[in-house]
């Protein structure tokens, strides 16, 4: 039995398994430029962020109806449910799918589908965050939180994410200040390619209550003396960090500092299909490459329960601590 874990960076477009990318790409009749799903598998290496994200959203062309979406979720939790996942608070990028005339209706629409159904089917509770691509125009994201108001009621937040560098948060504050008003909560990726800066403006311009990734912030003795003290989750995913060269190797990985630092931090997959690994991977590779002892998993697993957006529902964020902690290393 796995270790009990909330995951809170995680990508839904990112978990596109090429299996399922041919699928959904001869019901839609899209051609993808790939003879099969093992040259589509070895497609995905990466140099950088960037190059990721161009195979990132080539594929999305496969997205297109509800039925589409509801599969993509549904495989999701399926996975994240054998790897311990209890609670998913899961990103989408409205505005790539808006683009190519896919309505914003139709993607929440089709996951809110896979989501009222995954505790009954996978034991797992959900929460829907939407992101705004940070290489788009505030007005665009602004544009997005307006078409986004009819469907309120299936979304907790909203994140920020896409190319970091060079798209300082800053750039967001209008319509992170309309999202705190209307209620939503406020994350954002900061600090996984860009500088520690970026993390002091998404905490202090938009009013973050996790920051996703933080990386960078180690760089930094101030800003890991405030975050500490604030007690600012960071939604961190090192295998991901390792595939797009934030870090060499996983042995390099700032993570084990960062917990000694006293640092709030969690682990999570990010875009899994991907980067090779679902959240239940990342917690075994950095156990083993970081040589982390057994209670310090268990305060990563802590970490996401107390970190998830469950305010509504403290009762149920307890029953998930409780698993925690009554949870016996060894047996799976």
């Amino acid at each position: 039995m796995p270790l009990p874990k909330a995951e809170l960076h995680l990508h839904i477009e990112g978990t596109l398994e090429p299996e399922l990318a041919f699928a959904l790409a001869a019901r839609n009749g899209v051609e993808l430029p790939y003879a099969d799903t093992e040259e589509l598998r070895k497609a995905y290496q990466f140099s950088d962020l960037q190059s990721f994200l161009d195979l990132y959203y080539e594929l999305m062309a496969v997205l297109r109806t509800e039925q589409d979406f509801e599969e993509l979720a549904d495989a999701y939790l399926e996975r994240a449910a054998a790897q311990g996942v209890r609670h998913a608070e899961i990103f989408f990028d409205p505005q790539a799918h808006v683009a190519r005339g896919v309505g914003i209706g139709t993607v929440i629409e089709g996951l809110a589908r896979a989501l009222d159904r995954s505790e009954e089917r996978h034991g797992v509770s959900t929460q829907l965050i939407m992101c705004f691509l940070r290489d788009q125009s505030a007005e665009s994201a602004m544009e997005t939180l307006e078409a986004a108001k009819p469907y309120l009621n299936r979304i907790v937040g909203v994140g920020l994410d896409s190319a970091e560098v060079g798209h300082p948060p800053v750039k967001f504050r209008e319509v992170y200040e309309a999202a705190a008003a209307l209620g939503l909560r406020r994350v954002a990726h900061a600090g996984e390619e860009g500088p520690p800066a970026y993390i002091w403006e998404a905490l202090d311009v938009l009013g973050v209550e996790r920051v996703d990734h933080g990386l960078r912030a180690m760089e930094d003795p101030e800003l890991v003396e405030r975050l500490v003290r604030e007690r600012v989750p960071l939604t961190l995913c090192p295998l991901s960090n390792v595939r797009l060269r934030a870090v060499d190797v996983l042995e390099q990985h700032p993570l084990g500092r960062m917990l000694d630092a006293g640092l709030m931090c969690t682990v999570n997959s990010d875009d899994p299909a991907y980067f090779g690994g679902y959240v239940g991977d990342n917690f075994h590779a950095v156990r083993d490459a970081l040589g982390l002892e057994l209670e310090q998993m268990r305060v990563l697993a802590r970490n996401s329960f107390e970190a998830a957006f469950l305010e509504h529902d403290e009762g149920r964020r307890a029953r998930y601590l409780a698993e925690v902690e009554a949870y016996e290393f060894g047996v799976g």
